[in-house]
């Protein structure tokens, strides 16, 4: 029997045509990103936002921006990935659903924001670090959630990322990290590309 999740995974391919009449609903859309926000964050600060670029108008203004690729025009949506710099303070609020829910006893809360004061206050680059990571598992759980769903794929990172940043009004806290576009699939798009052989890419020790 096969397994539908590994199915998705091993079929996916990044599709560069799609059908420019097709689109997706509002609650589609706000499904596809609820899924993805339930791919992992760092303490669970869930440091992500996602700009849902639907509207002809939307895409008109992003397409200039992001090198005119067709997928920005042609596909139903296109998702601006934003991870957010990592920070601590946000601990206590981001937890406290879970200990209202009775998953996580109150006094465990500093026992997780103080380590993340010390991984991230100091450190910028880690913040950063830490909003690319998000984003992209946020992103990758978008990618396979619009397979299951019979839709394409198409992360994209060409794109002017201050003018990604000026036209949608991103937070000075916010990086833009990639572009997702997401819709139906028109005839033509390849199939998955063959991948480098395991004995090059996995060392067991």
């Amino acid at each position: 029997m096969t397994n539908a999740v590994i199915e998705c995974i091993e079929s996916r391919s990044a599709a560069k045509y799609y059908d420019p009449t097709a689109t997706l609903s509002d609650d589609q859309i706000r499904e596809l990103v609820r899924i993805g926000t339930s791919a992992p964050t760092s303490f669970h600060i869930q440091n992500w936002r996602f700009i849902a670029v639907r509207s002809s108008e939307a895409k008109a203004r992003l397409s200039p921006i992001a090198w005119s690729q067709p997928p920005i025009t042609e596909a139903a949506v296109t998702f601006i990935i934003c991870g957010q710099l990592a920070d601590s303070s946000v601990i206590p609020e981001r937890l406290a659903p879970l200990v209202e829910a009775g998953v996580m006893p109150a006094a465990m809360v500093s026992d997780w924001e103080l380590p993340a004061r010390d991984l991230y206050l100091e450190h910028p680059q880690r913040q950063r670090d830490e909003a690319v990571r998000t984003a992209t598992f946020g992103a990758s759980a978008i990618i396979y959630a619009a397979r299951s769903l019979g839709l394409g794929s198409t992360p994209m990172i060409g794109f002017d990322a201050e003018g990604v940043a000026r036209e949608f009004g991103l937070a000075e806290n916010e990086v833009p990290v990639m572009l997702l576009a997401i819709g139906a699939e028109r005839p033509g798009n390849w199939a998955q590309k063959p991948r480098r052989p395991l004995a090059e890419v996995l060392d067991l020790v």
